[in-house]
């Protein structure tokens, strides 16, 4: 079976997750007849996994390590539109205590691997 480098990347692994519940987010944004906001989250929700896998086929680190600084703003990107959302009151503060310390815990990582590219 075929496997390509970035599914064993833990911080992947861990985006995948994330996007999972932010795309549950969505789906129910989708449901209130929130479709912008339901839009929105959607891209920047896969953007996170999506940087990660493309830069991984990168050529050189230094051009791997440009897809996860675009790995990480979506972080940051899907951290704002959570904050709106809560402020909105279209999700609980508990959802986006929860989803903001997956963000952070991931931002860290993908800094970390960052780091290690460089070594």
């Amino acid at each position: 079976m075929a496997k390509f480098r970035f599914q064993d990347l833990e911080i992947w692994q861990k985006a995948i997750e994330i996007g999972d519940r932010l795309l549950d987010i969505a789906d129910d944004l989708e449901s209130q007849k929130k479709f912008r906001f339901a839009e929105q989250l959607r891209g920047a929700a896969l953007s996170i996994s999506n940087n990660i896998a493309e830069g991984s086929g990168s050529d050189s680190d230094r051009e791997f390590a440009q897809f996860l600084n675009f790995a990480k703003r979506s972080c940051f990107e899907d951290a704002n539109m959570l904050i709106v959302f809560s402020r909105r009151k279209l999700i609980t503060e508990d959802v986006r205590q929860k989803l903001f310390e997956a963000l952070d815990e991931e931002c860290r990582k993908i800094q970390n691997f960052k780091k290690k590219l460089r070594a």
